[in-house]
C-alpha cells in the first residue's frame, strides 16, 4: 500500500489487518521514490504484491496548490503511471486507485455524480492536481479494455480525522480551523481570521469511514466505473468554522478575509453507487468526528498560535 504512513494510511493499515491481511507492505518515500520508474519496479520486486492500494500523493491546501501546480501535476501523474503500468506488466490481481474530489469540474451539478467527472474543468486553484488524479481513472479504464487489468477507482470527498496534516502552511480546512481555534482559545485571543468568504460549501468524510470503504472495495469491487465515497451532506465553511470554534471553546469573533480565494463553490457527492456496489455507508457524523479530531489534536500536540486557516 503506497502512502500507508500518511493520514489515510494510518487509518487504513489497522483495518486491513482486521480484515485478515497479514503481509501488508508499506513503502517509505526515503527508500522508494515512486516518481521514478526504477524505484517502482524495485518496490514490486521487494514486496511481490497481489493487490496494490495507491494512496500516495503530493497534496495541500489552496496556497500550496497555487505555489506548486507543476510539481503537483507531475508527481501525482507520474506516480500513478509508473505504478499502474508496472502492476499490469506483472499481472497483479487488482489495483485500487484512490482519487480526489478535486478532479470534479468547478461548476458541477450537486450532488456530484460519477458520470459528471468529465463534464468540465476543475476549480483553477487545484486543477493540475485534480486533472492528474482524473487522468488515472482513464488509464485504468483503458487498461481494463485492452489488457483486462483489474483496476478500480475511488473518489473520496474531503477527509478529516486524527493524524491529519495540521501544518499551518499546508493543512486543509478542518485541521487548519482546529489549529487556529484551539490555539486562539488557549491563548485567550478574541479574534480569528480565516481565508475566503465562508460561503463555499464542503462535504467531509471521517477518515475511518473512508478506510472501511477502501477495504471493502479491495475485497469485492471488480468494476472500472469510478465510485464516490462520501456522506451526501454539505456544510458551508462559515458554519463549519462556527462549529469548530464552539467545540474548541473559542467564543470570539470570526473575521473572513475575502481577498483570499474560496476554491470550488460547492462540493457534495452522490454516494449511492458506493451504497449499492460496496454495501458501505459512513457511520461517524460530522460533529462526532470533529470532537474526536479535536480531542486527538489537544492530547497529541502542544497548544499553538497558528497562522491563517486555509479552506479548500
Amino acid at each position: 500500500m503506497t502512502g500507508g504512513a500518511g493520514f489515510l494510511g494510518h487509518a487504513l493499515c489497522p483495518k486491513l489487518r482486521e480484515a485478515g491481511v497479514s503481509d501488508l507492505f508499506v513503502p517509505r518515500s526515503k527508500e522508494f521514490d515512486l516518481t521514478h520508474a526504477e524505484n517502482v519496479a524495485r518496490m514490486y520486486d521487494h514486496a511481490r504484491p497481489d493487490i496494490v492500494i495507491h494512496l500516495a500523493a503530493e497534496v495541500g491546501g489552496i496556497g500550496l496548490n497555487q505555489k506548486h501546480p507543476g510539481r503537483f501535476f507531475y508527481a501525482n501523474m507520474i506516480m500513478g503511471l509508473h505504478l499502474i503500468e508496472e502492476a499490469r506488466s506483472r499481472g497483479l490481481e487488482k489495483f485500487v486507485q484512490v482519487g480526489s474530489v478535486c478532479a470534479y469540474p468547478k461548476f458541477c451539478d450537486v450532488p456530484f455524480s460519477e458520470n459528471a467527472l468529465w463534464s468540465g474543468y476543475p476549480e483553477e486553484t487545484n486543477a493540475p492536481y485534480g486533472i492528474a488524479k482524473r487522468a488515472l481513472s482513464v488509464m485504468l479504464d483503458a487498461y481494463r479494455a485492452e489488457y483486462g487489468f483489474n483496476g478500480v477507482y475511488l473518489i473520496p470527498v474531503n477527509l478529516y480525522g486524527p493524524y491529519d496534516n495540521f501544518d499551518a502552511a499546508t493543512s486543509h480546512v478542518i485541521p487548519g480551523l482546529i489549529r487556529q481555534f484551539c490555539g486562539a482559545a488557549d491563548a485567550g485571543r478574541t479574534e480569528v481570521k480565516c481565508w475566503g468568504s465562508g460561503r463555499a460549501s464542503r462535504e467531509f468524510l471521517y477518515v475511518d469511514d473512508a478506510a472501511a470503504a477502501i477495504v471493502r472495495a479491495a475485497s469485492v469491487l471488480n468494476d472500472a466505473e469510478p465510485i464516490n465515497l462520501g456522506t451526501g451532506k454539505e456544510i458551508t465553511i462559515a458554519r463549519l468554522a462556527e462549529t469548530v470554534a464552539r467545540l474548541c471553546g473559542f467564543s470570539g469573533k470570526i473575521v473572513w478575509d475575502t481577498t483570499k480565494p474560496d476554491g470550488q463553490p460547492r462540493r457534495c457527492l452522490d454516494a449511492s453507487r458506493a451504497v449499492s456496489r460496496l454495501q458501505w455507508q459512513p457511520t461517524i457524523g460530522l460533529e462526532e468526528g470533529l470532537r474526536r479530531t479535536i480531542d486527538w489534536w489537544r492530547n497529541s500536540r502542544p497548544a499553538v498560535r497558528g497562522s491563517q486557516c486555509v479552506s479548500v
